[in-house]
């Protein structure tokens, strides 16, 4: 048996002694701790904000639909490559065995979202959800399923409109974009992943970003509500539980979200489905003035503070600004009572304006202020976005005349000419070769001037011909090759 060790004993006595000191202290935070409460005053904050945002949840969330489609793919290659071409192969299966290699078509779902926007069942959602889809199926908040009809679409603002067969539908009520500024508490209302009828908050993180290159016309709404795959088509809304914006993209390296999000703003949503409803397509006002954002050695030679304004460098002639009075050199500083702070934003203000309406146009002339009443025109069709449909490997390339206000907000050189690429579908041969604000200088060395130009010569080009194109992208100029697949070319 061994002996007890007093002076060990006597050299652990503080260190008990400390330990007991910890214990009693921690009890005595921990009684603390359990004392606080949170102050009547926060509870009262906290618990009306929660019943505040309930109830606009509550309010908007009958007008959110979930949208499915299903769209016909065409599967081209095999992971295999030629292993089935093999003879070994071929000796046992035969050459009537059903060929991975050869191209099939199969269904393809996909989830979104969609507002209602009528109670006779008009929806708006992305033109991106039911791009391409053979059907579409609606499914409303108390769970009724219809069949979608595409009324009319606009793939440069990404909007579409769809109908079902349906009355007294829960519509949503129209708020007013414009008002909207940073720091505004806003939801997100839509069925990321599936999982219908999703709230998420945030706060608008800026206003009119454009630029960005999701869709030809952009004055983006940038919010941190979480907004997910399968959220396209959503709403966004304000605390009065209007609409203010659809939302349509999301910032991501992981394809989730990453506090990053778009809405398109709810006034030019709406301007596009009043004009569908109205005319069966989407009218959009022009004034036919060349523009240029203003920097500070312009400004200062053309005697203008500040560096706002859209500065005019040609104007059509006998286009609405030219009977106007408008002329090279003017700033366009305010359209229809509205600032104006660069090209993008006239741009977008011009084309949301009904042709034929009389507008107020304030620009700054030698340093002196003026007035135009402009007489708002039809956009010409000409400069719309086309999808040009050919049996060659440019089908499905979409191409719009280089308009003079498209050319100055992408810093395209005066001395390049041809069309803008405004995007490619994905299935198509060019998809990955040439993107989205390409302009097309050449096809096969004939040189293209404008949308005539293209048209008469992709026309000619056969679907087993390899096409060379010259493109002006990146403030260079590049050659690409497309080349047939294996079905274009049998």
């Amino acid at each position: 048996m061994k002996d007890f060790d007093s002076s060990k004993s006597a050299l652990n006595a503080p260190m008990i002694i400390i330990l007991c000191f910890f214990v009693l202290t921690a009890l005595l935070f921990q009684g603390t701790a359990l004392a606080r409460e949170v102050s009547p005053e926060a509870r009262d904050f906290l618990n009306k904000m929660s019943n505040y945002l309930s109830e606009v949840a509550e309010v908007t969330k009958p007008s959110v639909v979930n949208i499915s489609t299903t769209t016909t793919v065409t599967m081209k290659n095999h992971p295999y490559g030629d292993f089935f071409n093999d003879p070994f192969f071929k000796r046992f299966f035969g050459d009537n065995f059903d060929h991975p290699g050869i191209p099939r078509k199969f269904k393809s779902s996909a989830l979104g979202s969609g507002v209602i926007v009528s109670a006779d069942g008009y929806i708006l959602t992305n033109y991106h959800v039911i791009k391409d889809a053979d059907e579409i199926k609606v499914i409303l908040f108390d769970k009724r399923e219809f069949k979608g009809k595409v009324v009319g679409d606009d793939p440069q603002t990404d909007i579409a409109v769809i109908k079902v067969d349906a009355k007294d539908l829960p519509a949503i009520k129209m708020g007013d974009s414009d008002k909207l500024k940073a720091g505004d508490v806003v939801l997100a209302i839509g069925n990321p992943f599936g999982l219908n009828q999703t709230v998420t908050m945030g706060i608008v993180s800026a206003v009119g970003r454009a630029n960005i290159g999701i869709s030809a016309y952009e004055d983006y709404i940038q919010t941190d509500a979480a907004i997910n795959p399968g959220n396209s088509g959503g709403a966004l809304v304000n605390s009065n539980g209007e609409l203010v914006g659809i939302n349509s993209a999301i910032f991501s390296t992981s394809g989730g979200y990453m506090g990053v999000g778009f809405a398109i703003p709810s006034d030019m949503a709406n301007s596009v489905v009043q004009s569908i409803l109205k005319y069966g397509k989407v009218i959009r006002g022009w004034l036919g003035v060349s523009i240029q954002n203003l920097t500070p050695e312009l400004a200062k030679s053309f005697d203008v503070k500040g560096e706002r304004g859209a500065l005019v460098t040609d104007v059509m002639k006998d286009s609405p600004a030219s009977k106007a009075g408008m002329k090279r050199g003017d700033l366009i500083v305010e359209f229809d009572g509205k600032s104006v702070e660069d090209t993008t934003g006239l741009r977008n203000m011009v084309a949301n304006t009904a042709p034929g309406k009389i507008v107020p146009t304030k620009v700054i002339r030698q340093g002196k202020e003026e007035t135009l009443n402009v007489t708002v025109g039809e956009l010409p069709t000409k400069m719309m976005a086309k999808k040009v449909e050919l049996n060659n490997v440019l089908n499905g390339v979409q191409v719009q005349e280089l308009k003079p206000d498209l050319r100055a907000s992408l810093n395209i050189p005066a001395n390049v000419g041809g069309v803008l690429v405004v995007g490619v579908n994905e299935d198509n041969p060019a998809y990955g070769l040439v993107s989205k604000n390409d302009v097309i200088e050449e096809v096969d060395r004939k040189p293209v001037k404008d949308l005539k130009d293209y048209e008469e010569i992709v026309s000619k080009i056969k679907p087993s011909d390899t096409v060379l194109l010259l493109l002006y992208r990146d403030k260079g100029h590049i050659y690409v090759t497309i080349k047939p697949s294996e079905s274009q070319g049998q």
